[in-house]
C-alpha cells in the first residue's frame, strides 16, 4: 500500500498556466513551415531549456545569433514577447490547487522555468504565491526529470518523498519523480486530476 498523501506538488506550465511559443511567433513568422523550421533549428526546445537550467538570456541570444545572424530580430523576439506565450491560466486546475490549500493540504510547486520569466509569471498570476513555496529550476541549476531536483525540493521543504504526490503534464517528469521515491500522476486535465486525487484518498 502506498503512503497516504501528505504533500502535493504541482508543476506550473501546462498544468496551471498555458504555454505556447507559437502564439507570438504566428505574428512574427506568419509562414507556418518557416516558423516550424525556426523552432526546430534556431530557438529550439533544447535551447530554451538551458534558460530553465539557469543560462541568462544575453548568453542564450548571443550563442544562437552567432549561428543565425540574419535571424537576430526573430531570436530576440522570444524573450521580448514571452508574456504572450503564457496568455491564461487553467482556471479549473487553479481551483483544485486553491481548494487543496483551503482544506489545509501542504501544497508546493516544482517547475522548469527561467528565473526571470518566473518573476514575470508571478506578477501576471498572483495565485502562484498561494502555495507554501516553489522550486524554480533556473534558480538552482537543476532540471526535471533529474532525480536531484526532486531530492532538492523534498529537502528544502521538508517533504517525505513516499508521502509526496507530484503532478506534471510530461511523462518523463512524472517518471523522474517516481525514481526519486515520490508518488506521481500525469496531468491530463482537471477532471482526470480530480479522479486521480480521489483514488489516492485526497478529497477535492
Amino acid at each position: 500500500m502506498p503512503e497516504p498523501i501528505r504533500h502535493i506538488v504541482f508543476d506550473i506550465g501546462k498544468v496551471l498556466i498555458h504555454y505556447d511559443p507559437n502564439l507570438p511567433y504566428s505574428r512574427i513568422i506568419p509562414d507556418e513551415a518557416e516558423r516550424r523550421w525556426f523552432f526546430d533549428n534556431v530557438c529550439t526546445h533544447d535551447w530554451n531549456l538551458e534558460q530553465d537550467r539557469g543560462r541568462g538570456w544575453a548568453e542564450a541570444e548571443a550563442e544562437v545569433i552567432a549561428r543565425y545572424p540574419e535571424r537576430e530580430e526573430q531570436i530576440r523576439a522570444f524573450r521580448l514577447n514571452w508574456h504572450e506565450m503564457v496568455p491564461y491560466a487553467y482556471e479549473d486546475s487553479v481551483a483544485i490547487m486553491k481548494g487543496l490549500i483551503d482544506a489545509g493540504r501542504d501544497v508546493t510547486m516544482l517547475t522548469n522555468f527561467a528565473a526571470d520569466t518566473f518573476r514575470d509569471a508571478r506578477r501576471m498570476y498572483p495565485f502562484l504565491d498561494l502555495p507554501r513555496g516553489v522550486t524554480v529550476s533556473g534558480e538552482i541549476g537543476l532540471l526535471k526529470p533529474d532525480v536531484a531536483i526532486y531530492q532538492r525540493h523534498a529537502a528544502d521543504f521538508g517533504l517525505d518523498p513516499a508521502a509526496s504526490l507530484f503532478i506534471d503534464d510530461v511523462t518523463v517528469n512524472v517518471e523522474g519523480a517516481r525514481a526519486a521515491g515520490w508518488q506521481a500522476v500525469q496531468f491530463l486535465g482537471a477532471d482526470k486530476l480530480k479522479a486521480d486525487l480521489k483514488d489516492l484518498g485526497v478529497e477535492v
